[in-house]
């Protein structure tokens, strides 16, 4: 079992920055994907960013170019740095796993971006 602590949310005006921690902790060995996901009131979960085992990286389009994805190992957490927030980015951010096919979700963390 995996289990993810989210931190990092909050309340934020157009064009400010926060940064989000996913802290992983029980059986970590053989994580393959991480991904920071969001879902705002309404409408579907969305990927917005994935490190894949190797560090390769991918975003939503949305979020290219304001988002980075980046993670400290030695820490079991990964980070994403959301920089030029828009009202249209608020959404509760949950943090997904997947260590040996199977998927593993952290409670999440609102994010509310005023205009």
């Amino acid at each position: 079992q995996v289990q993810l602590v989210e931190s990092g949310g909050g309340f934020v005006q157009t064009g400010g920055s926060l940064r989000l921690s996913c802290e992983a902790s029980g059986s970590t060995f053989g994580i393959s994907f991480t991904g920071w996901y969001r879902q705002a009131p309404g409408k579907q979960r969305e990927l917005v960013a994935v490190v894949r085992e190797g560090g390769a990286t991918n975003y939503a389009d949305s979020v290219k170019g304001r988002f980075t994805i980046s993670g400290d190992n030695a820490k079991n957490t990964v980070y994403l740095q959301m920089n030029s927030l828009e009202p249209e980015d608020t959404a509760m951010y949950y943090c997904g796993v997947i260590r040996l096919g199977k998927q593993f979700w952290g409670q999440g963390t609102q994010v509310t971006v005023s205009s």
